[in-house]
């Protein structure tokens, strides 16, 4: 090879060597571009919205509202246990006529597209909703049958009753379920009726927090609430269901885990609050069952119980206080 093909060899390797270069940042710049967006899609939250159900359908998924399918009766309305077209089981409120007549109508569509965002391992999903002239329903998922005032109130004496360890772990899901509900979720929702037959357990022994966001359906509805609302709940401008409300019901649910007593219409607050203030916690306690040796976590709970229930609107601790001291209470009992 003379002079002359060398230089004109050299000359063509660097040529393609250069086009390489050139072609490998191009595919790099090229990848880069396209990774943004992909990123950016895969870090938005999705989002199950609301189906919506024909009465037909429901109609034929609960066997005409057969009596026999009724797994629960409440303020607002019938449960049924009802099967989807697909085969899908799942928990169908059918709320009572002479509420959807009243005001059950008004945006009942809206309210319930926004509440199925709703998506924790503490609260009973939303799944759909129908309505039609006179008929409002909601399809819930089917997370279990068993309430919790089931296992304090109606069978007391059975399998069901509930020991220290238990009682500490639904406290703690149902306080965690409450806060994501209060504080995760856009918009937040405020539950308007937390009680004990409001949180369902289910096969896993896990509290379920189950009709957030439905006191629209009746917000002047006593029934079924008196003794789980504050007193501002029935009161003026300032009243109605907020954050402050579902922390005042749920106090009262912490004082039926720890005393085994029904709410009795406001008076277990009545009758709790002078025995935490006295530190006369073995009258307090649920006589079913034996006071562990170790009563600190007890007292714990009770004293949060007492901050719940017993302080105004204006001091009364954000669930997500509580939540956090359950949580530790929970760890502290159940995995030491």
């Amino acid at each position: 090879m003379n002079h002359s093909e060398q230089i004109a060899y050299d000359f063509v390797l660097a040529l393609l060597s250069t086009s390489f270069l050139v072609l490998a940042i191009v595919l790099v710049l090229l990848l880069v571009c396209k990774k943004k967006p992909i990123e950016s899609q895969e870090t938005l939250p999705v989002k199950v919205c609301a189906r919506v159900y024909s009465l037909t359908d429901m109609d034929a998924a609960t066997d005409g509202f057969n009596r026999r399918r009724v797994i629960g009766e409440g303020r607002l309305g019938t449960v049924y246990a009802a099967v989807l077209e697909g085969g899908e089981v799942v928990a169908v409120k059918r709320i009572h006529p002479r509420l959807v007549l009243s005001n059950a109508g008004f945006g009942f569509s809206t309210v319930l597209k926004s509440l199925s965002l709703a998506q924790h391992p503490n609260t009973v999903p939303i799944i759909g909703y129908s309505e039609a002239p006179g008929e409002r329903i909601i399809v819930m998922e089917l997370v279990g049958t068993v309430s919790l005032d089931f296992y304090l109130h109606q069978n007391p004496d059975g399998m069901s009753l509930m020991d220290w360890t238990r009682r500490f772990r639904v406290a703690a899901g149902a306080a965690r379920g409450l806060e994501y509900l209060h504080e995760g979720v856009a918009p937040n929702i405020v539950h308007g009726c937390v009680k004990s037959s409001n949180i369902i357990i289910d096969e896993k022994f896990c509290a379920r927090i189950c009709d957030y966001g439905l006191s629209f359906l009746a917000p002047r509805e006593k029934r079924g609430m008196v003794g789980y609302t504050d007193d501002e709940y029935w009161g003026g401008r300032a009243g109605g269901a907020c954050k402050e409300s579902d922390v005042y019901g749920f106090g009262v649910v912490l004082l039926e885990l720890l005393s085994g007593r029904q709410c009795e219409e406001g008076g277990l607050v009545k009758w709790a609050q002078p025995l935490i203030k006295e530190t006369r916690f073995n009258e307090l306690l649920d006589p079913r069952l034996v006071v562990p040796c170790d009563i600190k976590p007890l007292v714990r709970l009770a004293k949060v119980a007492s901050a719940c229930v017993g302080n105004s609107r204006k001091s009364r601790p954000g669930i997500g206080q509580v939540a956090a001291i359950l949580n530790t209470l929970e760890i502290e009992v159940c995995f030491n």
